[in-house]
């Protein structure tokens, strides 16, 4: 299904207004129809609605939390924001807007950055409007449903209606060369209607440089689907047009610090479990002749693509066992695609994987490609691993394997370059060190579980940068998600998929736009980094390892306890230690 915009009208599409005594026309924002609100109004909810005086009010935000779109905020933050970050880092504010009755045309402008003689331009921020989408309630999957904001658009301007609310997610991007200081600035907010609000913050820039995103050593492995792309934009799968949809999309995955490219052998190795399948990358073809030939065209181009785009540390294919153990092939001689089913153990898989894994060793290695690449493998069982590890060490043994492993399987197979433990099933520290000896990364991931902390859409924006600090207290060397870009039928109205939790199979949208939890998870990622550094050049950390202390000796899991407290005490920590 194509993701369309449509229209949204009044009784017409030119809404006649007077502004400053003259008659302009002016025609609605053109967008999607976000779903109505699930959560019905109590009635003191309907009455403080009443006492909103007419026009668009504003003020600031809490970027760890959600707001309603259908409830008059309860603000505690104060009139001014306050951010703090190094030189090269990204930092997030999040700026609320509501009104009693209909605003058209509202626009948010980022003032200049000002400290003393010094200036930093507008241009380093963007104010993006926030829009809502269907969830699930925490405990729930596909029963209760909530409306949540997530998606961050890409409009100018917007237009509000009577009675709602509208966040605005601004992202601060501080130049690596900017001077170290504190900056005033601010966003100011219009509408068509002649509203004008300031919005002041302050901008403490450290004087830290937190390296570009590929420098950086946090081993993210978000997991793409390119197939994806094409069908939420409505292009033909692998053609020039879908290749060129892929660019920013990916750019903006490489700017997280993403390290892996996901690749696939064959057919869909997760047997279809997300909306869209995973079109094939490597066709296979069993010749007249007997003779087995591979087409890596579309593989060669997905890898440069992501290689052009900064993702170059290493390519994960899947599977040698894909899910349900399924292969297709062209047959020349019944001239058809042929499926066979090889089960990791039997004479069929090292039939079909021995030329296919000799020749592949042979192409990597004339692409410069073969150090860097892994065979993958996707929570499998320890007798699937041997079956597959036997026969790789045979046919190529110069290729590295990665594993998500459920079963512990990594501390069997210690020559794997890339494993990755589930976050209910920690590895021990002591094999983390000595892997990472071997030069060898140790990660761990979410996915449909836990409940808490994670991304999913229901999730408090302050998970993600959770999930970060959680990283850093165990000394993992990064973290893995299931999806980056599998999309439901239409994720920007409903991001309910299958049995999933809301929200679970992406982060991003279609059309190259980002979400607050993509957004946050991107702030754990930082502050990470900056950790390392600070312990690198001998700074007082004392007040950071306490705080990852009080992360490592409590129940991460547990939703009741102070999360938000504690990751904010540790953000807090980390901005002293700076200072």
């Amino acid at each position: 299904m194509t993701i369309t915009k449509t229209r949204i009208l009044t009784a017409s599409a030119l809404v006649a207004l007077s502004l400053a005594g003259c008659q302009q026309s002016y025609q609605r924002v053109e967008t999607f129809a976000e779903p109505a609100d699930p959560t019905a109004l109590s009635d003191a909810e309907t009455a403080e609605w009443e006492a909103v005086k007419p026009g668009l009010h504003g003020a600031w935000g809490d970027a760890d939390s959600h707001y309603s779109r259908s409830k008059v905020p309860a603000l505690m933050s104060p009139d001014t924001c306050r951010l703090t970050a190094w030189k090269g880092e990204r930092t997030n504010a999040q700026l609320l807007l509501w009104a009693a009755d209909s605003i058209d045309g509202i626009e948010c402008k980022v003032t200049e950055f000002v400290s003393d003689d010094k200036t930093l331009p507008p241009t380093i921020a963007d104010a993006g409007f926030v829009r809502y989408t269907i969830a699930d309630t925490r405990f729930t999957v596909h029963g209760d449903t909530i409306l949540v904001p997530d998606m961050i658009d890409s409009l100018a301007r917007f237009d509000m209606d009577a009675r709602t609310v509208r966040p605005v997610w601004l992202n601060v991007a501080v130049p690596q060369d900017a001077a170290a200081g504190l900056y005033t600035g601010g966003v100011t907010v219009s509408s068509i209607n002649g509203d004008k609000i300031n919005l002041p913050l302050t901008l403490e820039v450290q004087d830290h440089t937190l390296a570009t995103p590929d420098k950086w050593n946090y081993h993210l492995d978000l997991w793409q689907h390119p197939t994806s792309v094409a069908r939420a934009q409505g292009l033909e799968v692998w053609s020039d047009e879908h290749f060129e949809a892929l660019k920013p999309v990916m750019s903006r995955l490489a700017q997280a610090g993403q390290k892996v490219i996901t690749a696939n052998l064959n057919k869909d190795p997760w047997n279809h479990q997300c909306y869209d399948g995973y079109a094939n990358m490597i066709n296979w073809t069993l010749g007249k002749d007997g003779n087995w030939k591979y087409d890596y065209t579309t593989f060669d181009r997905w890898v440069e693509l992501m290689m052009n785009a900064g993702i170059d540390k290493m390519i994960n294919c899947y599977s040698m066992v894909p899910w349900n153990c399924e292969l297709e092939y062209f047959d020349e001689n019944k001239n058809e695609v042929v499926t066979v089913v090889a089960e990791p153990g039997t004479a069929v898989f090292e039939e079909i994987w021995t030329p296919f894994l000799t020749d592949f060793k042979k192409h990597l290695s004339d692409k410069g490609w073969l150090e860097i690449t892994n065979i993958a493998m996707d929570e499998r069982s320890p007798e699937a691993m041997d079956a597959a590890v036997k026969v790789l060490e045979k046919c190529a043994p110069e290729m590295g394997f990665a594993l998500a492993d459920n079963h512990a399987s990594y501390k069997k197979y210690t020559m794997m370059r890339d494993v990755c433990v589930a976050q209910g099933q920690p590895a021990e520290h002591a094999d983390i060190l000595s892997r990472r000896d071997q030069g060898y990364n140790t990660t761990f991931y979410v996915c449909c579980g836990p409940l808490y902390p994670n991304t999913f859409t229901y999730s408090d924006p302050y998970e993600a940068e959770l999930l970060g600090l959680y990283g850093l207290a165990w000394d993992y060397d990064g973290m893995l998600r299931w999806a980056y870009n599998s999309w439901p039928a239409d994720p920007q109205t409903d991001s309910r998929y299958g049995s999933w939790s809301s929200g679970d199979t992406y982060l991003v949208y279609p059309y190259n736009r980002s979400s607050i939890r993509f957004e946050r998870l991107i702030d754990g990622i930082e502050d990470a980094e900056k950790v390392r550094a600070l312990r690198a050049e001998g700074a007082d950390v004392s007040g950071i390892e306490a705080a990852l202390e009080e992360i490592r000796s409590t129940n991460v899991n547990d939703a009741s306890l102070p999360w938000c407290e504690i990751t904010a005490k540790a953000r807090e920590a980390i901005n002293q230690a700076s200072r």
